[in-house]
């Protein structure tokens, strides 16, 4: 639960998706490092709902690692359309997320600043709109 923490604030919010979803972990060396979960939202579409490395390990390929075997997954699964969101001050993210055949579909605009009592604040910038990106097979 303190990875999936560490990438949406909501224990609430994180409880329910978890419920419905599948939720993946990445072992390495007998510890736990990345964790994701992939929702499905029709038979033909899944959500990324939550992606997560430890901070001990970030900056070492894991998250593009987590996120190639998400999309395996979806494709196994026979989804066809893969969907995830992230905050506008969510940089690296974004950037990865393109860099891995995502396309931006749309922005929420103060998704943020209506389901989260409190300010997020990442790389000096608030946290208040959610990019949508979508991969298709």
């Amino acid at each position: 639960m303190d990875l999936l923490l560490a990438a949406d604030p909501s224990e609430e919010l994180v409880g329910k998706y978890c419920s419905g979803g599948y939720v993946y972990g990445a072992i390495v060396e007998g510890e736990l490092i990345g964790v994701y979960v992939l929702l499905p939202l029709s038979a033909t579409v899944a959500e990324i709902k939550n992606i997560a490395v430890a901070e001990t390990v970030r900056g070492k390929g894991y998250g593009k690692k987590l996120l190639l075997h998400a999309l395996s997954e979806a494709d196994r699964l026979e989804f066809t359309r893969v969907e995830i969101g992230t905050g506008n001050s969510s940089v690296n993210q974004l950037l990865l997320y393109q860099k891995c055949g995502f396309r931006i579909d749309s922005v929420d605009h103060d998704f943020f600043t209506r389901n989260y009592s409190e300010p997020i604040v990442e790389n000096g910038i608030q946290c208040r709109d959610m990019i949508r990106l979508v991969y298709t097979f």
